[in-house]
């Protein structure tokens, strides 16, 4: 799993906001992070609570997590083609 490529879901939200003229700060309202400062810190991070990511996909009216399931299935793939290859020669 060292080279698995993780989605950067915090670059990934940001996107979305964007491309629906969002702010992060109507995001944060949304999914109840009042503080100023949580949202925008959390956003940096690649990875995000599972239940927070929920919530902001269905704010965003995006499935974040099948983006992350598409990925982990693109690197499962990849992982049992490696093996198949490896059995074979």
């Amino acid at each position: 799993m060292q080279n698995f490529k993780h989605p950067h879901l915090g670059n990934l939200i940001k996107q979305k906001l964007n491309e629906n003229e969002r702010s992060v700060a109507w995001l944060a309202r949304k999914v109840g992070l009042y503080h100023r400062c949580s949202l925008p810190r959390i956003l940096e991070k690649i990875s995000l609570d599972s239940y927070l990511l929920c919530r902001i996909s269905i704010e965003l009216n995006e499935n974040l997590l099948d983006i992350l399931s598409q990925e982990v299935q693109k690197e499962l793939c990849c992982k049992n083609a490696t093996k198949q290859s490896n059995i074979t020669t």
